[in-house]
């Protein structure tokens, strides 16, 4: 097996008429899913080059998935873009991806050509003519596909202020999702609770966990998590057995009383990742669901989707650590010191840099070898071949059961909401706002908050209603303390540890 389509066709031939995907407004059986995505292909043939990008400009839903399937079937690799990003972002994604075509619908072609985009834009109804699929050419184009050809590249923040985007192969989702259903024993009985973005890699489990198995992937509307009853409501009308989700959602709907509403009967996986999960938060779901399988799934995106995982198997009280775990099949994980050492021994809380190495890895930052020369390197425990790992910037001890467990961030990337990001790229925003002098960030591991420190004008909402401009709103700090000055190194650069320490006490007190 070579090619991820292979999962799409095995299930349509295996249930053509079964449920493939449903959003809140429409869904789509195997067969159909199928058949469409080869149109959507065929529409594509000759626009652009195999192993290009096509940008699907719009929000996750069905529509989005036939999308990405018919990008494939062209010998092509997709992105998702949030129409919801400001201007600004978008545009210096599609000037990374250098992309000929984005498809979109028809409401947001002013927004594209707003950040800039010149090359051509097909809108859904575009895709969706009389065209019949050119099975003739969709087989010769897949006859020249490899495994290592790009599947998707997704975003995440850059310390330059450049997001970078990740690329990822057939290979490395074929590795990765294979071992994923079987150790979880995802199969053709689950439905697939879908809470991720599709910009966001966690999405990337529930799309092909689903395809491979002939699963159903129920697809959540991002606006349902502000009224946590309606994402309930979703899952229990739906009989969803399988959540593969970000922490935060979780907690989020636990915070907000979802569970009190109504507990969901069906849900049997309960699959967490992007942070550390609050022991509070993770027992009020256990003692929904005593009967349920919980697991800790840990990696970034570089490593398509995740390394180490451990699955649930004693109670947790609020202050123990919970572990890691241990890696995937065919994923090498360790530990490296400050001096590229090793670290081997179980409970002695010495931290070293998680790094890994194994065909999960990604084949770079699309159009950036820069910044994939320092995060691919070379394996420094060996140099008798080339040998390649990520290093993800994370530290880890293991500890006396010989399972890892996490210590926090080697540098200034934060984990917020499920987000990998960059505190330089808020900073580089937060100095460029109109009232704003001088600004550094830290992140407050216990709150999960972003905290702005700056010296400047006092008007929050002005502070804030700039930075929606040019980022995310999970990009945006929680919390902005103005100060008269920040205090300094002896270097002359902002004092990050003193900082941190002055407002957090501040903040106590």
């Amino acid at each position: 097996m070579n090619n991820v389509l292979e999962y799409l066709e095995k299930s349509y031939k295996c249930c053509p008429d079964k449920t493939a995907a449903m959003d809140e407004r429409i869904s789509c059986t195997y067969r159909q899913l199928t058949e469409e995505a080869k149109c959507i292909g065929t529409m594509l043939l000759g626009k652009t080059d195999m192993r290009k990008p096509v940008v699907v400009f719009m929000d996750k839903s069905v529509t989005a998935l036939k999308t990405f399937m018919g990008i494939l079937y062209a010998g092509c690799f997709y992105t998702l873009l949030d129409p919801s990003f400001p201007t600004e972002r978008i545009g210096l994604i599609l000037k990374t991806l250098n992309s000929r075509i984005v498809i979109t619908e028809q409401d947001k072609e002013a927004k594209l050509k707003e950040a800039g985009f010149e090359g051509e834009i097909l809108t859904v109804s575009d895709l969706y003519r009389d065209v019949p699929a050119d099975e003739e050419a969709l087989a010769a184009v897949r006859k020249k596909m490899v495994d290592t050809d790009p599947v998707y590249c997704n975003f995440t923040s850059g310390s330059t202020g450049i997001p970078k985007g990740v690329l990822i192969c057939h290979r490395s989702v074929i590795d990765f999702i294979d071992c994923f259903t079987d150790i979880f024993n995802i199969t053709e009985d689950d439905v697939i609770g879908n809470q991720a973005p599709f910009d966001f890699d966690v999405s990337v489990k529930d799309i092909y966990s689903a395809m491979k198995t002939g699963a159903t992937l129920v697809i959540i509307p991002k606006a349902y998590f502000m009224f946590p009853n309606r994402v309930v409501d979703m899952l229990e009308e739906n009989n969803v057995t399988t959540l593969i989700w970000a922490v935060s959602a979780l907690c989020l709907l636990s915070r907000l009383h979802g569970l009190k509403y109504k507990i969901p009967a069906h849900i049997n996986k309960i699959l967490f990742s992007g942070e550390m999960m609050p022991v509070k938060q993770l027992n009020l779901w256990r003692s929904c669901y005593p009967d349920a399988m919980f697991v800790n799934l840990y990696g970034p995106t570089e490593i398509t989707c995740n390394c180490t995982y451990y699955v649930l198997d004693r109670a947790f009280e609020e202050g123990d650590i919970l572990p890691m775990g241990t890696a995937f099949p065919n994923e090498r994980v360790m530990l490296l010191d400050e001096a590229d050492n090793e670290i081997t021994k179980k409970n002695t809380f010495s931290n070293g840099e998680i790094c890994v190495a194994g065909s999960c890895l990604a084949l770079g930052y699309y159009n950036n070898p820069e910044m994939t020369a320092k995060h691919f390197v070379q394996n420094p425990l060996q140099r008798e071949f080339p040998e390649t790992i990520y290093r993800t910037g994370d530290l880890a001890y293991y500890n006396d059961e010989g399972l890892l467990c996490f210590a926090g961030r080697k540098d200034f990337q934060i984990k917020h909401m499920g987000h990998r990001i960059e505190l330089e790229e808020i900073e580089r925003v937060l100095n460029a706002v109109s009232i704003v002098e001088h600004a550094c960030c830290f992140y407050d591991e216990e709150a999960g908050k972003i905290v702005a420190c700056y010296v400047g004008g006092d008007d929050k909402k002005l502070i804030v209603s700039e930075m929606k401009q040019r980022v995310p709103e999970y990009m945006v700090p929680n919390i902005f303390k103005q100060m008269d000055e920040l205090p300094l190194t002896k270097n002359g650069k902002t004092d990050r540890r003193l900082l941190k320490k002055c407002v957090k006490f501040s903040m106590k007190t």
